[in-house]
Parts: C-alpha cells; sequence; structure tokens
C-alpha cells in the first residue's frame, strides 16, 4: 500500500476522530427510520436533527437515469405503487424502480416498510401506514437538503451513499456508478478530503470504481452475513487476513453485518471475533450494520449488550443505526463512565 494513501487515510480520520469528540461514527441508517418512513426527506431531515455524523443513501435508477433514494431496486414493500400503477408489474410479481419515470415515481405515496403479500407492517411499533404524506426524492434533493442543513444549523453530517445492485442495473442496460459518481463530484463528493463514504456489496465493481471510473474518495466493502453474495463476490474469503489485505488495495474499509463482529449464546454472553482486528491490521475502518432496539441479534439480552459488544469490546469504528439518538446517547454514556486515564 502506498505510503501517501496510508498518510492521507490516518490524517482523514484524525480528522474524522476530532470532530466526532474521538467517538466512533454514527450513521443514520436510511436516515430516522427508527422513528419516520426510511429515505424519507423527512427521516434524514431528523437523523440531521439528532446528530448523526453521517447520513446513508441507497441508490437505484429511474427509467429516465435518475438516481432515487430507496432501499431496494423494488417499490412495493414501501410504496402505494401496486394501487397506482397495477400493469408496471412484471412477471415475478415485483414492482420496480427502473420501470417507472421520476415524474411516475413522483406520484407515489411512500410508507413505512410492510410485506407486499400481507400487507403487514415490518415493524409494528414505528410510524403508522397511511398517516402524512412521503415522497421518493432524488439523491440531488437530499444532497441539497443536507448541504443546507449543515450550512443552516452548524452541524455538519457527512453523507453515505450506496451502489446498489450495480450488476442487476447493467444487465438491464443501465450503468448507475456512472451516473452517481459525477453527480458526488458536482456536489463536492469527490475526494478523500470530504466527508463521504461510498459503498457497495459488490467486489468487482468497487474494483472498478477505484481503478476504471476513477473514483478517488472513500470506498467501503459492504459484506453480507451469506458466504457469498448474488454477484459472486466470496464474502467469507475476504474477511480472512489475506482477503483483507487484498480488499485494501481498493477499499478503505469494510461495512460487516453486526453477526460477523459478535453472537450470543443461549445464555447471552458474547463472543467476539477477530474481524475488527485484522481489518484493523490491514488498514481498514469498520462501520458495522445494523443496529435496531426493535430487532435485537439472536439471544442478544439487551441494547445496551450490543453497543457494548460492537464498540467496546469488538472495537469498531463506526455503526449504522435505525436510532441515532440511542446510540449517540449510549457513547456519550459509555464515554463518560470510562476512567479519565482510559479516554
Amino acid at each position: 500500500m502506498n505510503i501517501n494513501y496510508i498518510l492521507g487515510l490516518f490524517l482523514w480520520l484524525a480528522g474524522v476522530a476530532v470532530a466526532a469528540e474521538t467517538r466512533p461514527l454514527v450513521i443514520a441508517h436510511r436516515g430516522a427510520s427508527g422513528y419516520l418512513p426510511e429515505h424519507t426527506l423527512a427521516a434524514k431531515a431528523y437523523a440531521h436533527a439528532l446528530g448523526a455524523d453521517f447520513l446513508e443513501q441507497d441508490l437505484v435508477l429511474t427509467k429516465d437515469d435518475v438516481p432515487v433514494v430507496l432501499h431496494d431496486i423494488y417499490l412495493d414493500t414501501v410504496t402505494d405503487v401496486a394501487v397506482r400503477f397495477p400493469e408496471r408489474k412484471r412477471a415475478d410479481g415485483r414492482f420496480y424502480a427502473l420501470d417507472l419515470t421520476l415524474a411516475e415515481l413522483k406520484q407515489l405515496r411512500v410508507t413505512e416498510r410492510f410485506n407486499a403479500k400481507t400487507g403487514a407492517a415490518v415493524f409494528a411499533g414505528r410510524f403508522p401506514p397511511g398517516l402524512a404524506e412521503f415522497r421518493i426524492s432524488t439523491l440531488e434533493e437530499e444532497l441539497q437538503l443536507i448541504q443546507g442543513l449543515n450550512r443552516s444549523t452548524g452541524h455538519a453530517s457527512g453523507i453515505y451513499p450506496e451502489i446498489k445492485q450495480p450488476q442487476w442495473h447493467r444487465a438491464q442496460g443501465h450503468d448507475i456508478s456512472k451516473i452517481v459518481l459525477p453527480l458526488l463530484a458536482r456536489y463536492g463528493y469527490a475526494t478523500k478530503n470530504e466527508a463521504c463514504f461510498l459503498q457497495c456489496f459488490e467486489l468487482t465493481e468497487v474494483k472498478r470504481i477505484r481503478r476504471e471510473l476513477g473514483w478517488k474518495g472513500h470506498i467501503v466493502m459492504l459484506i453480507e452475513a451469506s458466504p457469498k453474495g448474488d454477484d459472486g463476490t466470496d464474502f467469507t474469503r475476504m474477511c480472512t487476513p489475506a482477503g483483507l489485505r487484498e480488499l485494501a488495495e481498493v477499499a478503505d474499509g469494510i461495512g460487516p453485518s453486526l453477526g460477523r463482529l459478535a453472537t450470543w449464546t443461549d445464555k447471552g454472553e458474547a463472543k467476539i471475533s477477530n474481524l475488527v482486528k485484522d481489518a484493523h491490521a490491514a488498514g481498514l475502518v469498520v462501520h458495522a450494520y445494523t443496529i435496531r432496539f426493535d430487532e435485537l441479534p439472536n439471544h442478544c439480552p439487551s441494547a445496551a449488550a450490543l453497543h457494548s459488544a460492537i464498540f467496546s469490546e469488538a472495537g469498531i469504528d463506526g455503526a449504522f443505526t435505525d436510532f441515532t439518538d440511542r446510540t449517540l446517547a449510549w457513547l456519550q454514556s459509555a464515554k463518560a463512565s470510562t476512567p479519565s486515564s482510559l479516554k
């Protein structure tokens, strides 16, 4: 690894650490998704107000090649597309963002995530379905909102965009990375000096973004709980010391699922893996996903136990959370309770 690259990464991380008061980063997962429908501008504004260090943007394309902020390439679990555009259903029974223009997507009403077959809310205790009006936003609309809030409030939240299923998009005749990267650059997110992490689950695309498309900003390789991704990415090998060293040639960090960091016995005892230690040895930061107070890992006894395991024991550098305020509160409490000689 190039010594200038290592020095630049160290200096950038040092700046982030100071900005976050030396604590791990808190990344608002799909915005304040524990309180408002995911990826809506309202959810992003609230997460910003709660003090998130970074706000996540999952990105897919419309029929007319506009990047919009949605977790899935599908529309039928967060909108009323089945009612408004029933004829757009594909043979597999799903509705795709790529089959509608931006003007058509803007007609859809966004709700809390639900089961497309039963209509039941995935998280029953979250924002009630049918209340208030929420719409799909474009990446550009969200960047303008975040930068405006950064200026008007004095609190600077970074961005954390994800290129969703780039291999699938290309198979459909659309190159999402070639569309998203210039837009990010136009809004000032182009190098490692800016508060932006670009993330993706596909190793081939991460390499392409870095080497072919020339992205000079930070890249995080997302790591599923499953052994392999749909595109063939071997996550099991990637999590070995050798795999992490190879990954560090193109990426700046990893975003593993919580289960790759900690598991719990049926007695509620945490078992911590070596992944964070091995990633740090390879020069990679670790931002884990996803903290949900209403969906704790199997046998994890409490939210406090989860936070303690991943932050204090595993030593991650940041985490995605549906509840920005509660994760921030735990980190602040943990710092306050740490003896001054250990801070």
